[in-house]
């Protein structure tokens, strides 16, 4: 990769603040040395969103900014470098002259979050959950690493990918969406990718927020817009890998998909890797071998 910047940084957006009051205070010991006595009653700030943006010099001013949403148990931190060490989606972006926007959503990574605010526990994915769940192999391989023949997932590097896991609440899909739409109204207007759970939070913000989005890009999506919701239709791609008859989830997901995708609510155009000459890549299709041609197939 080769590109200066124009500008990067760093911004939050969108949130609120919560009053905690009736708590007792206590003593804490902070580092080895040091202690005060806490009070945790006052005024906190929640629900933001953090966003890191990247402007390249040579920017496709035509374009507007790429926005990159993570999605569930995961960060932003997922479309930047893949686990066997290529460049990331973002980077891919980048060399191309993409402005792009990456979000650390509520309660995720650099947005962090606040004990008792959300109902019900987080949610921790295991290794043997996302190996069958990401369609990296079957369960029969999961001991030995042995994935599907042909998988283009760099399963060798499985575990270090692993490390990336983040607990996440499934309780705050409003929340989220409220900052998204903070992000896209700051943004103007975007070209948003969104993956799995991601996508939920992109189509329950543009109920208020469609003008703000040029194009959606959703790959394979877990959670698709309400068919009595109205907003302005959107432009959507929608992007789908192979082993997808493995089990009935993934059955039944791309069953939906496909139902919304001929349903008239948005404007959708079905990308089936395989059939554009792309087959054998799994649930986390940015990190796959070949996750460059994806990339230039859904842009190009």
């Amino acid at each position: 990769m080769s590109y200066r910047f124009r500008d990067f940084g760093s911004y939050t957006v969108g949130g609120r603040t919560v009053e905690v009051r009736g708590q007792p205070t206590e003593r804490i010991q902070f580092t080895p040395t040091t202690a005060y006595e806490r009070d945790p009653n006052g005024t906190h700030v929640v629900e933001q969103a953090y966003v890191q943006y990247f402007v390249p010099e040579q920017r496709r001013n035509s374009d507007p900014p790429v926005l990159l949403v993570h999605g569930g148990g995961m960060t932003g931190a997922m479309w930047e470098t893949t686990p066997d060490g290529r460049p990331g989606w973002l980077h891919l972006l980048l060399d191309r002259g993409h402005e792009v926007h990456v979000v650390d959503n509520v309660e995720r990574g650099r947005a962090g979050w606040h004990p008792g605010l959300w109902d019900g526990e987080p949610v921790v994915r295991t290794l043997e959950e996302a190996w069958t769940l990401f369609r990296i192999g079957p369960a029969s391989g999961f001991a030995t690493r042995t994935p599907f023949a042909g998988q283009r997932f760099p399963a060798v590097h499985f575990d270090g990918f692993c490390r990336s896991f983040v607990p996440r609440w499934v309780s705050t899909l409003p929340a989220q969406a409220r900052a998204f739409g903070a992000v896209l109204k700051k943004l103007g207007t975007a070209h948003v990718i969104c993956h799995s759970q991601g996508a939920q939070v992109v189509f329950a913000a543009a109920a208020e927020h469609a003008q703000n989005i040029q194009r959606v890009t959703a790959l394979e999506p877990s959670g698709l817009p309400h068919p009595e919701t109205k907003r302005t239709s959107l432009d959507v791609d929608l992007v789908v890998g192979d082993w997808i008859d493995i089990d009935e989830f993934w059955r039944d997901m791309i069953h939906r998909c496909r139902a919304y995708t001929n349903s008239g609510v948005d404007r959708v155009t079905w990308f089936d890797l395989a059939q554009h000459g792309l087959p054998r890549h799994s649930h986390m299709m940015m990190m796959d071998e070949g996750s460059a041609e994806i990339l230039s197939l859904l842009l190009d």
